[in-house]
């Protein structure tokens, strides 16, 4: 399917190479959400940049999870 924008997340180009431990994980969800707290709702270029590192780091978090869980 084709589609006219790009997401934030393609399986097939942004594979993790590198899982983060669980606390590094968690240390860097929590900094991000903090810092990403901040930002202008109303500023578009803003909005981008936190849902993009909001993502990053939510993926860190639940690899990190996935990989103390065993799966």
């Amino acid at each position: 399917m084709t589609t006219s924008y790009n997401p934030l997340h393609d399986p097939a180009s942004d594979a993790h190479a590198w899982t983060p431990p669980l606390d590094v994980a968690i240390d860097r969800a929590r900094k991000v959400l903090d810092e990403k707290a901040a930002a202008n709702i109303h500023d578009r270029d803003e909005m981008i940049r936190a849902a993009t590192g909001l993502e990053m780091v939510l993926r860190d978090l639940l690899n990190a999870l996935d990989k103390e869980a065993g799966r």
